[in-house]
């Protein structure tokens, strides 16, 4: 069974928590994260079937009020999105890595989402707003032309809502730079 995702972010870290609290009383989901982020912001994920999560993240827009920043629900996520939230995956040969840097949190998510749906590629981290400034960004790798290709479908992604701060692709990237991408 495919899995829904969804994701509010607040102004307000005492009101974040408190919405967090209602959307898991409300609706059968799991939280995946709920945490501060740079500048004093807080934001959660939560994760279950489509219309517990849509349910939950309506119930996070209500109680956030005017510390509502923004909010998505992708009813199928890729799978390969939960391991690069939670922290990151190295994986063993990176013959290219993409970056694709944002703005804004929830719609990194959807950007991911929509790489990883799009091409054949393998996430690394997906990072949103911990020692950012509030910005988010996703690494991945895969051959260069698929590497390639997920940029593309990033950018096009993060343009919708004028998001995009820069993306890069690195084909063979040097030995030395892989630590730093965890």
């Amino acid at each position: 069974m495919s899995k829904s995702i969804g994701m509010v972010e607040f102004t307000s870290i005492s009101r974040g928590i408190y919405a967090v609290d209602q959307m898991v009383k409300t609706a059968e989901v799991e939280i995946v994260t709920a945490t501060t982020t740079c500048p004093g912001k807080y934001f959660a994920i939560v994760t279950g079937d489509v219309a517990s999560v849509n349910n939950s993240v309506e119930v996070g827009e209500q109680y956030a009020k005017e510390y509502l920043i923004d909010s998505m629900v992708i009813p199928s996520v890729a799978p390969e999105v939960f391991p690069a939230i939670a922290g990151g995956v190295m994986p063993e040969y990176m013959d290219a890595v993409g970056i694709v840097e944002a703005f804004a949190l929830a719609p990194m998510v959807v950007a991911a989402d929509s790489v990883l749906k799009a091409v054949n590629v393998e996430p690394i981290e997906l990072r949103l707003g911990s020692g950012l400034g509030g910005k988010s960004f996703f690494t991945f790798t895969g051959d260069v032309a698929a590497v390639t290709a997920g940029i593309e479908s990033a950018k096009n992604a993060l343009m919708l809502k004028g998001l995009l701060v820069n993306a890069e692709v690195i084909p063979s990237p040097s030995p030395k730079v892989l630590p730093s991408l965890l």
